[in-house]
């Protein structure tokens, strides 16, 4: 099993955006000396629930300070940007870190974001598929033209391209962040391994696996490819020498966070949407993830990843909204969690 952190640059009640974001660079630092495999960062716009606006321009911070952890956007919104600025990008990190950077790309939400940017309602409801055909084919192929509904171009180089680098892999590793049947046929058409969010359990999880191997295999993915497929689970994780103790840390900072992060999305077009009950959710994540002693973390990550034959994670560390007890947890799923799977398929 691969266990890494997942960073949003949480702002919480009465913390500057500076705060947020030292903690997460922090966070992601420490994923390093800790021993964890990777760090996903997340990106969001005008909101307070994550403060990094740019994922990979995170990441190549990131990779510009360390040495081995991989790291990955969880996820680049692809809606709001162009496929091939992001391929350009992505190409580059991949190129410069040796092979280090994984590419997580999503769907996004209905939000004011869409407005700003540009892109507009379509581009979110209609218009991913295109856009992320269009960044598969610069990360993979020497040239590329585009002659489609959002996109089109005359034929130009791929500069730098990323199997210049020095690694086995032609290009940057790409994950899609799935949360409908929509979005896992879609990675599955393409072989490519779906990020799972943290607000489902094991059984819904196992059943996204399921179907995206249904749908790889009906349209001709090879065997080990739909067998091995590295998916990619996101969690919560609270270390402490009790389970009360790590559940009451989050149940006392995430509600806060979650109520005012979640109420600032707007929607680009007025429609109304249903906010979950940050403290019922905090609850729900708190019995889902591992939020516990080290022997009941390292037992749950066990237990989802034979579950659901996901065998990443990517764990939210940041949850008490404190910059030591967040150092505390990382250090701890680094010497206390991490060797108990060692053993582990």
């Amino acid at each position: 099993m691969r266990v890494g952190s997942f960073v949003l640059g949480a702002q919480f009640p009465g913390q500057g955006e500076g705060e947020a974001l030292h903690r997460a660079v922090r966070c992601a630092e420490l994923a390093e000396e800790a021993g964890l495999d990777a760090v996903w960062l997340g990106e969001h716009h005008f909101v307070p629930y994550g403060t990094c606006p740019s994922a990979i321009t995170l990441a190549a911070l990131l990779l510009g300070r360390t040495r081995r952890i991989r790291v990955g956007t969880a996820v680049s919104v692809l809606p709001t940007v162009h496929p091939v600025a992001l391929g350009e990008q992505a190409a580059l990190l991949h190129v410069t870190s040796g092979g280090r950077f994984s590419l997580g790309v999503g769907r996004g939400g209905p939000w004011v974001d869409l407005e700003v940017f540009g892109a507009g309602l379509k581009a979110y409801e209609q218009g991913f598929g295109e856009s992320l055909d269009l960044l598969m084919r610069w990360l993979r192929e020497p040239s590329v033209a585009a002659d489609g509904e959002r996109y089109r171009f005359r034929e130009v180089p791929v500069v730098p391209r990323p199997s210049e680098a020095l690694t086995e892999a032609a290009g940057p590793e790409v994950v899609v962040a799935c949360t409908s049947p929509a979005s896992v046929r879609l990675a599955a058409e393409r072989g490519l391994p779906m990020l799972l969010g943290m607000h489902v359990g094991d059984e819904e999880k196992a059943e996204m696996v399921a179907l995206w191997q249904r749908h790889a295999r009906a349209c001709g993915r090879p065997a080990p490819e739909v067998h091995r497929a590295p998916h990619v689970s996101a969690g919560v994780c609270q270390i402490a020498d009790r389970r009360t103790d790590a559940a009451e840390t989050l149940l006392k900072a995430m509600p806060g966070w979650l109520r005012q992060g979640l109420e600032a999305h707007v929607t680009v077009d007025g429609r109304r949407r249903r906010m979950r009950d940050p403290l019922a959710y905090t609850e729900l994540l708190c019995g889902l993830h591992p939020v516990g002693t080290p022997r009941l973390c390292a037992d749950r990550l066990a237990a989802t990843s034979e579950r659901t034959g996901i065998s990443r994670f990517a764990l939210l560390v940041e949850g008490s909204g404190d910059l030591a007890a967040t150092e505390e947890t990382v250090r701890r799923l680094g010497s206390e969690v991490i060797p108990q799977l060692a053993d582990r398929p």
